[in-house]
């Protein structure tokens, strides 16, 4: 049964300091990635947790395009680029994180940084090597598999009495992963086997694959269909991985598909309705399509390791380095048809905003003084 959850008094009661630790930062204004500043200063108010209404939550994540290239004139992603455009609100200013991809899935589920071998997206499935703590609640050290004392919003909301799931193609068996220290062989797609590990960041918590909601809740995406028949049967969070097909990575891919820009548009075509047409998304949902990092100049590969960890962490993509402006779209029935924001988002504004939704606090960077969560700019419905 999915339960509605309620945004806890304390995190009311915070209001007040947070907006005052935000005034200060706006007088700072904020930076992208090429040093300009960004085309919405940050509000007063965006510190407050801001229930928007929505209770089920899907993500979808592409791969490497940039902002331009999938939301210009000539996108090869017309179903996306117009079709969907004209449904939800386009986030002009969302940014990656870090490059490669993995960062910045671990960045949406869990707020951790990068470090050099998730910025290498773990060719090697390593356990990480912790040597302290920093601010924002950094696990500061090197490797992969994170141990089961870094949390994950799939543990908080666990822990709510809430519900989760990671949707993969093509990964057939639940939860599958390398072995510990073995190689990652699905780093390349094969023939009839196009699942990567390093676009599913739930097997980089040992939190996650040391228990029994991994084989029960990181399952393939074929699952999708049948979880969506009920509201009572839809996880309020779902994160959804196309394969390396049909998330645009490949082009050609290895079955002879084109791949691309114009392979995920027509996966979204096929999946995309599915979703807006479940009960739970007609009821309460929202659904954001994003990428993981730009491949346009402007995102610069040497950010993961110069993020800096603690108190006084740059938020990649915004006021520091990142994966470059990718953009986002949202769509819910609590959000205007064809709408624009300008306010200056990542993958950790992501993060924040599904623990806004769900009244968790926030991890890792998601708690970055000044960063911005989805408000009335997003739900703008009225």
């Amino acid at each position: 049964m999915t339960a509605t959850p309620t945004v806890p008094r304390w995190r009311r009661w915070l209001v007040g300091v947070a907006a005052v630790a935000v005034v200060v930062i706006v007088g700072t204004g904020l930076w992208n990635v090429t040093g300009a500043p960004m085309l919405a200063p940050v509000s007063p108010d965006a510190a407050v947790p801001f229930d928007s209404g929505a209770r089920h939550v899907f993500v979808i994540n592409l791969e490497n395009k940039g902002y331009d290239n999938t939301w210009g004139a000539d996108s090869p992603a017309p179903y996306l680029s117009g079709t969907l455009r004209d449904q939800g609100v386009l986030l002009t200013q969302y940014f990656g994180v870090a490059h490669h991809s993995l960062p910045n899935y671990i960045a949406q589920i869990s707020g951790q940084g990068p470090n050099r071998q998730t910025q290498a997206d773990c060719p090697r499935f390593t356990a990480f090597e912790q040597t302290g703590m920093a601010g924002q609640g950094q696990a500061v050290g090197e490797g992969c598999v994170y141990s089961s004392s870094v949390p994950t919003v799939a543990g908080q909301l666990t822990d709510a009495g809430l519900t989760w799931k990671g949707y993969l193609e093509d990964m057939g068996t639940p939860c599958r992963h390398p072995l510990p220290d073995a190689v990652d062989d699905t780093q390349r797609a094969r023939v009839g086997d196009q699942y990567a590990v390093k676009h599913n960041p739930f097997v980089y918590f040992a939190g996650i694959t040391d228990s029994a909601d991994c084989a029960r809740n990181v399952v393939d995406l074929h699952t999708l269909t049948s979880d969506l028949g009920a509201v009572s049967s839809t996880p309020n969070l779902s994160m959804i991985t196309p394969n390396l097909c049909h998330d645009g990575h490949d082009a050609p891919c290895v079955d002879g598909q084109p791949g691309g820009l114009a392979g995920a548009d027509e996966w979204l075509k096929q999946w995309v309705p599915v979703i807006t047409s479940s009960p739970a998304f007609r009821q309460d949902g929202m659904l954001v399509i994003t990428f993981d990092e730009s491949d346009s100049p402007e995102s610069d590969s040497s950010a993961c390791c110069g993020v800096p960890q603690g108190p006084n962490a740059s938020l990649p993509g915004i006021d520091g380095l990142g994966g470059g402006r990718v953009g986002a779209l949202v769509l819910s029935p609590f959000i205007a048809a064809g709408t624009t924001s300008n306010t200056p988002y990542n993958h950790y504004s992501l993060l924040a905003s599904i623990e806004d939704t769900f009244g968790l606090p926030y991890l890792g960077f998601a708690g970055a003084p000044g960063l911005v969560r989805f408000g009335a700019d997003v739900f703008n419905a009225g």
